[in-house]
């Protein structure tokens, strides 16, 4: 084999490594951490880093800690989309329940970017968005119930304490004026959650009824995930 194609086999061979280390480690690794993992330099991590976080198949945490990337589930997504094959009918059984519209949203960094949607079938009015809608993670239920769920951190808002403390997200108007919605994290295993069950509507309701038919769903939705 010529040294060139040895050489990109090795490459590839080191960053499906630094994937395989770090789906081993959900809360992250730094690259010194990534070094001695793999047993190699520091300047070799990041030459690896570099093609895998353009692609975002990897993120830089604000902490300096690397973990796995939407990227991943973007790409896997084309092959079997698992989550949302076991997500969204779920997301159509709790719509037609809550007669209200529910969401899978998942995280990109500091990003919460919402990856299916199902409005309810008898409704005279409900919400439309659509999929792709990106908003900082601290941002909405959606994006505050996948915060809540992992351990806290420097100067989080407060409704993320609140979540964490009763088990879901609430917010109103954040996104769309005169909406409110309600949010759970997914939790597959003992992982950090990468994704939320949502819903909202822009009637008056109970928030607490339909905070307990999300987090049941959520529940769900992980435990078919293990």
């Amino acid at each position: 084999m010529p040294a060139q194609s040895t050489d990109r086999s090795l490459t590839l061979e080191r960053g499906l490594r630094v994937l395989r280390v770090l789906g081993d480690h959900p809360d992250g690794l730094t690259v010194s951490q990534l070094a001695e993992e793999l047993g190699t330099h520091r300047a070799g991590i990041y030459r690896m880093l570099v093609p895998l976080t353009d692609e975002r198949y990897v993120i830089k945490r604000p902490d300096g800690r690397h973990t796995l990337g939407v990227g991943l589930l973007e790409l896997a997504s084309r092959v079997r989309p698992q989550l949302q094959e076991v997500a969204v009918p779920e997301l159509r059984r709790l719509a037609d329940e809550l007669r209200a519209t529910t969401a899978l949203t998942i995280r990109d960094g500091e990003e919460a970017v919402t990856a299916a949607v199902v409005e309810p079938r008898s409704t005279d009015m409900h919400i439309a968005y659509r999929t792709g809608l990106r908003h900082p993670i601290d941002v909405a239920a959606s994006g505050m119930a996948i915060l809540a769920g992992c351990a806290p951190r420097a100067g989080e808002r407060k409704e993320v304490r609140e979540a964490r403390r009763r088990g879901y997200a609430r917010s109103s108007g954040e996104l769309l004026i005169g909406a409110t919605g309600v949010a759970a994290p997914i939790v597959i295993g003992d992982r950090d959650p990468e994704a939320s069950i949502s819903a909202v509507w822009v009637d008056s309701r109970d928030d607490r009824a339909a905070a307990l038919a999300v987090m049941r769903t959520a529940r769900a939705i992980g435990a078919a995930l293990r």
